[in-house]
């Protein structure tokens, strides 16, 4: 029997995002991939780490993004003790010649 499933798709996710170079293609990518209402929770969580980076206190957030005081925790544990992907985030967008890895 053909398993017409790949072994890893996550790594090939990756692989799909790293091809895309405009912001038009990113849209189109993410508006095919998921819904208006999970592309909303991610441009939310991105606001609430920018802003915690930034250095904006929690009624400030909560009131500027509506994130629930849940997200907001929970972004900033990210933030405290995650992989770092924010930082190297935030890095890049402030500073795109900052080549941080």
């Amino acid at each position: 029997m053909h398993n017409s499933r790949r072994e890893d798709p996550v790594p090939e996710l990756y692989q799909a995002l790293m091809t895309l170079k405009t912001e038009e293609e990113f849209s189109l990518f993410f508006n095919d991939l998921c819904t208006k209402k999970e592309i909303h929770a991610l441009e939310q969580r991105f606001q609430v780490a920018r802003m915690l980076h930034d250095g904006h206190i929690y009624n400030e957030i909560l009131e500027e993004t509506g994130a629930s005081s849940a997200i907001v925790s929970r972004v900033n544990r990210n933030l405290q003790n995650g992989s770092a992907g924010y930082e190297i985030a935030f890095s890049r967008l402030d500073d795109p010649e900052n080549e941080m890895e």
